[in-house]
């Protein structure tokens, strides 16, 4: 008999891609403002949230509603339920919004945004709760989720290479990690169709980080032309992204920030639960997605 999978966020960048993924199953999903019914389901997926705003016109409420409360009335209606199993996207950034090293899941969480202080606010109320013998409850921490669909700082690199225009900032050199969906469907797959993987708070990266340099000279490779990047100074980079502030500009201090901040994700814990390697490389999932940037123009 197939699984009966209820998702909550299924219209979104992940959630499309999971139904997809789960075709096969039979899927509930649910929408923002609907009750909450999970009676007839076997399996929980929590991938609904509110999302980091670069644009900052989102209020601190806005996170608190979605990210922490609408997470804690899920879980309660899980508890609550026949159902046997509960995963739920978190974020690294409930951890950390700044790495020195790499990220485990043994750092003590230290948010400064409200998006993160909301993830973690829910992460720490599902740890409070007492799992009910025969559940199994994951906290998933990704890092920045990339495949077809994807939007975001990746897009305005593509745009930015497709355009011609070069990279101004060579020198800055960084190491980030990033997860292809391919590779976090792959990590939920195991999770649905095995027991023997324990209940817990579990980093979703793929092997290996990449710096922006490198992400530049991929997407040149997959439009087959020559990566133009350029070394300009880092402080005339920094006044100009101060400029960017003020003038509304593409380039902002916060912007330059993440694309210029080292953020490398263990996934050593996930990957040892599992035994097994991940599905894609970090380079060959990336490669995927600008293809899809390219297929989608």
């Amino acid at each position: 008999m197939k699984d009966i999978i209820f998702i909550s966020g299924a219209s979104g960048f992940v959630g499309s891609a999971v139904r997809q993924f789960f075709s096969s199953s039979e899927i509930i999903t649910f929408l923002r403002g609907e009750k909450i019914e999970i009676t007839d389901s076997d399996i929980v997926l929590h991938l609904a949230g509110k999302a980091h705003d670069l644009k900052k016109v989102s209020s601190p409420d806005d996170y608190y509603k979605v990210n922490t409360e609408l997470t804690k009335d899920i879980f309660d209606a899980f508890l609550a339920s026949d159902a046997k199993l509960f995963i739920t996207l978190s974020s690294v950034k409930a951890v950390a919004d700044e790495v020195d090293g790499e990220l485990t899941e043994d750092v003590t969480p230290n948010p400064i945004t409200h998006y993160g202080k909301s993830k973690l606010l829910a992460e720490q109320y599902i740890l409070s709760q007492p799992i009910p013998e025969g559940k199994r409850v994951y906290i998933l921490r990704p890092c920045m989720i990339h495949g077809p669909g994807n939007k975001g700082n990746l897009n305005l690199l593509y745009s930015l290479v497709s355009k011609g225009l070069p990279w101004p900032l060579g020198l800055f050199k960084n190491s980030r990690s990033y997860l292809s969906i391919e590779n976090l469907c792959f990590i939920i797959k195991e999770l649905i169709e095995r027991e023997d993987i324990p209940s817990g708070v579990y980093n979703v990266a793929d092997d290996v980080p990449i710096s922006t340099n490198e992400i530049i000279k991929m997407i040149a490779e997959s439009k087959g032309k020559q990566a133009r990047i350029l070394n300009l100074s880092q402080n005339l980079v920094k006044v100009l992204s101060r400029a960017g502030d003020l003038l509304k500009l593409p380039l902002n201090s916060e912007r330059l920030q993440k694309l210029t901040e080292s953020y490398k994700v263990s996934n050593t814990k996930i990957k040892e639960a599992l035994g097994k390697q991940l599905p894609v490389s970090s380079k060959e999932g990336l490669m995927q997605t600008f293809k899809s940037f390219a297929d989608n123009v």
